[in-house]
């Protein structure tokens, strides 16, 4: 894939209000970043995109394919969880991740907020006010550390 120039916005939906052929991206992407580059064979699909509350978070190429993608989900205590936070390869470095947050971060407001950050990246998340909520755990042999924003 040659790298497009970038549409600006990010896109905001529920599940129930995408169409398939987005859908279907958001999740070929998911697929390409946690599971095919990363080597994890794991359920990605994990029954909480078809979840009522589920919001998902993305950016598109201005050929239609998806860069970028975070997802939200609203847990029943009250707290959102942020998750499958990834960039396609080819479009790492411009800063979508940080655009993707910032909207998903506008989007719960003060409410308390929680990830999985992969150790790497939680510099990253700091930078959103997250901090670390326990000990750096494995998750399919990956370092993950759990973050919580208050």
């Amino acid at each position: 894939m040659t790298l497009q120039p970038l549409a600006t916005a990010v896109h905001r939906a529920y599940t129930a209000d995408l169409d398939a052929d987005d859908f279907y991206r958001m999740l070929r992407l998911r697929v390409d970043v946690f599971v095919a580059e990363q080597q994890c064979a794991y359920p990605e699909l994990d029954g909480r995109d078809l979840e009522e509350t589920t919001r998902h978070f993305w950016i598109d190429s201005a050929d239609g394919f998806v860069l970028g993608y975070l997802r939200l989900l609203e847990d029943p205590d009250g707290v959102y969880r942020i998750g499958r936070v990834c960039t396609a390869q080819s479009a790492r470095g411009l800063g979508l991740g940080r655009k993707l947050m910032r909207a998903a971060v506008a989007e719960v407001r003060r409410s308390p907020v929680v990830l999985s950050a992969q150790t790497y990246a939680v510099d990253f998340y700091r930078s959103f006010g997250f901090a670390e909520d326990g000990e750096e755990y494995l998750d399919d042999g990956i370092p993950h550390v759990p973050m919580r924003r208050a």
